[in-house]
């Protein structure tokens, strides 16, 4: 094979290769390790997607008669990811009426965007945190310690603002009052934990799973995840109705204990069969040498020595940015439209619920056959390409409606719940230790909230430096970042 590493291999050549050189003695593994050397995260996509172009996603056949214990570890760590989307799904809704309600949160129109500013700071913070675990305890502890403790805050926030409403507490901190702040920073630390968890169940399943069976199972196993949250978000109003919201908040926290008890049942089968992923950090004879360094040298050494998450950590901040300002302009229009603090949840919950039904089904039923004929690399840009278009039509809207902001951004939601969370995810399967789950973190934790906060420090800037700023500024800002988007993953 040669050894420039530039040059790009056709899936079909790299299969028969692959047979080939397995019937001739020599591995095919070492053929696709060679492949995998190469910086282009569309040449790596190709390599590593080839399978999906002929996958039959289903999650019937991973309960055939004989059930190897990787695939048992997967389906219950799926599961456990299931399981903390169901509770986010029902956090989401409850928290965002609580923040913009006249009663608990804020109505300033800049309250929003400012309050996303916060996210970057607060996700870094968690980030640390995690890094302190994992360097201390292993992936399995960090899972269930971070877990717990974002089960704990969703409770007690949950506890604390009903004691403050029932005191009638006049207490202030700085301008706001204690109630208000309260909800500020459990608003702040939702839109925070989710990656979290998230990016730690995603760097299991890719350690256990090879190339080819994630190539088969990310599709479904997304799915799954929506489904949960589909459920969520179409019974939140019912809940609401029974208990309230901050009944619904409690929920919420309490789903992640079950989510625990999944997710150490993945880690169990992994470690009764020898495939756990913690193995990998110190290999049998060799001493772990990055022991004791902080997340950020790691991570800094990660990106110098995989270029490709480098490219996909600043093309995520163009994604994001346009996400932020897509989800400022939904909430302003919403609330402008919806008064009532129970019907905005109960429209959150709903909208939501579409993005997780309309996800599910391209999850299990659109994607595999739309990967027999387009490559990763186009799926990528046309992404960027459908939201200009979008974008484009929201712009020239003489009246613009709830139901037209609504569209748009739940086409963006969608594309981000099904297709990118497929291709980002299969970056990582064929990658190092340190890749999975300390780039993936710093990616997923930080790069997406990054490019969150940056734009919403920017929004929250034009809103108060310009009075005038409101929804027509904000429906031209969203075709602006859809085209720097664009620009972007085409030259990723």
């Amino acid at each position: 094979m040669s050894q420039n590493t530039n040059d790009f291999i056709p899936i079909s050549i790299l299969k028969t290769g692959q047979r080939l050189l397995s019937a001739g003695g020599c591995g095919a593994e070492d053929v696709k390790n060679e492949c995998l050397r190469n910086n282009s995260v569309f040449d790596q996509l190709a390599i590593r997607g080839g399978e999906l172009r002929i996958a039959n996603s289903t999650l019937r056949s991973i309960w055939h008669h004989n059930v190897s214990p990787e695939g048992s570890a997967v389906f219950f760590m799926a599961l456990a990811m299931a399981i903390h989307y169901l509770g986010y799904s029902l956090a989401r809704p409850t928290t965002l009426a609580l923040f913009t309600s006249n009663k608990t949160g804020f109505t300033n129109r800049g309250a929003f965007p400012f309050a996303m500013a916060f996210v970057s700071p607060t996700s870094l913070l968690l980030l640390f945190l995690y890094g302190k675990e994992l360097n201390c305890n292993g992936p399995r502890v960090a899972l269930r310690h971070t877990t717990i403790y974002c089960a704990f805050a969703l409770i007690f926030s949950s506890i604390a603002i009903k004691v403050i409403k029932e005191q009638n507490s006049s207490l202030k901190v700085g301008p706001f009052g204690i109630l208000q702040v309260v909800v500020g920073i459990l608003f702040v630390f939702r839109e925070s934990y989710v990656q979290l968890l998230t990016s730690q169940m995603w760097s299991f399943m890719s350690s256990v799973l090879t190339p080819s069976q994630s190539s088969t199972w990310f599709a479904p196993i997304s799915g799954l995840t929506s489904i949960s949250s589909a459920a969520a978000g179409l019974y939140v109003s019912k809940f609401i109705e029974s208990i309230g919201l901050l009944g619904v908040l409690g929920m919420s926290g309490a789903a992640l204990f079950l989510s625990v008890l999944c997710s150490e049942k993945a880690y169990d089968i992994a470690i009764e069969n020898g495939f756990n992923p913690e193995k990998e950090n110190t290999p049998t004879g060799k001493k772990d040498t990055s022991h004791g360094k902080s997340i950020v040298v790691k991570a800094r050494d990660v990106f110098s020595r995989v270029p490709t998450l480098a490219a996909l950590f600043k093309e995520i901040l163009a994604c994001q940015g346009l996400s932020t300002v897509l989800n400022v302009l939904f909430v302003s229009k919403m609330k402008q439209e919806i008064k009532s603090d129970a019907d905005r949840a109960g429209y959150m919950g709903k909208f939501y619920g579409l993005i997780n039904i309309i996800s599910c089904i391209l999850q299990f039923g659109l994607l595999p056959y739309v990967m027999h004929s387009i490559e990763p690399s186009i799926l990528w840009k046309l992404m960027p390409c459908g939201m200009l278009i979008f974008c484009s039509v929201q712009n020239f809207q003489n009246s613009l409606s709830l139901k037209i902001v609504s569209a748009c951004f739940l086409t963006m939601k969608i594309l981000e719940f099904s297709v990118r969370r497929m291709l980002d995810e299969m970056v990582y399967v064929p990658l190092d230790y340190d890749s999975r789950y300390i780039g993936k973190e710093v990616i997923s934790v930080f790069g997406y909230r990054f490019g969150k906060s940056g734009m919403s420090l920017i929004l929250s800037a034009f809103t108060s430096l310009l009075p005038s700023f409101d929804i027509k500024e904000l429906t031209q800002a969203t075709a602006a970042m859809a085209l720097f988007w664009t620009a972007s993953a085409f030259h990723l």
